[in-house]
């Protein structure tokens, strides 16, 4: 997926160098033919690691229409602990593309699994869209994710996604953007997860560099 560059958490966007995409941010408007990035957003049925959970937290709905779908490739380290924050990042991302297609950026599945600088971000970004009058279809494939403990409640996830075969549509025509693939198609993402009381590792922090080597060697 194409867009222009946007800071994803504005506070924290403000710390660092990197080029910064509009995932999960505002401070500009997107245009129709900008491309959004599928998460924490995307949640027909998702592929999101939300399909399978073992706590007894009630967790929100955030089933993606039939023609939007997030595929997480890789996302499971066969560590509990790891793969309880995988599956929770993956969902924050689901939960961003969640309110983009409801056109809601007080969807309350962004408070449940952002807090901070990435929930501030994530409504500023989600108000983008809606108010451009765009939303999206096709598949955002997320992958090479790697979690790093930060002792028992915090934690950083990196990850890449795929957002060649994700497109803008816009919401009265429908009409589909369908723009060719390029290296900037490809976004890296670097995050910081805190787990709440409730159990659940919520996404605080999010700055992601479009066209990064990381992602697309």
């Amino acid at each position: 997926m194409k867009r222009r560059t946007l800071p994803v958490a504005t506070a924290f966007a403000a710390t660092t160098a990197l080029l910064l995409t509009a995932c999960g941010g505002g401070g500009d408007t997107p245009k129709a033919n900008d491309k959004i990035a599928g998460a924490d957003r995307g949640r027909t049925a998702s592929a999101s690691p939300s399909a399978t959970t073992t706590d007894n937290t009630k967790r929100p709905d955030i089933t993606l229409p039939s023609d939007v779908k997030d595929q997480f490739e890789g996302w499971k380290t066969g560590d509990a602990t790891k793969d309880a924050i995988l599956a929770d990042a993956g969902r924050a991302q689901t939960a961003t593309n969640y309110a983009i297609t409801k056109g809601n950026p007080d969807e309350p599945a962004l408070a449940f699994y952002r807090q901070g600088d990435a929930l501030v971000g994530g409504a500023q970004w989600v108000k983008s869209f809606v108010d451009a009058g765009i939303t999206y279809t096709g598949t955002v494939r997320y992958f090479r994710p790697s979690v790093t403990l930060y002792g028992t409640t915090s934690a950083g996830v990196t990850f890449c996604t795929d957002e060649s075969k994700a497109f803008n549509k816009n919401v009265k025509t429908r009409k589909v953007d369908r723009t060719p693939a390029t290296k900037n198609s490809y976004v890296y993402y670097n995050t910081h997860l805190k787990k709440a009381r409730n159990g659940i590792w919520q996404t605080t922090q999010l700055v992601s560099e479009r066209g990064s080597s990381k992602c697309t060697r």
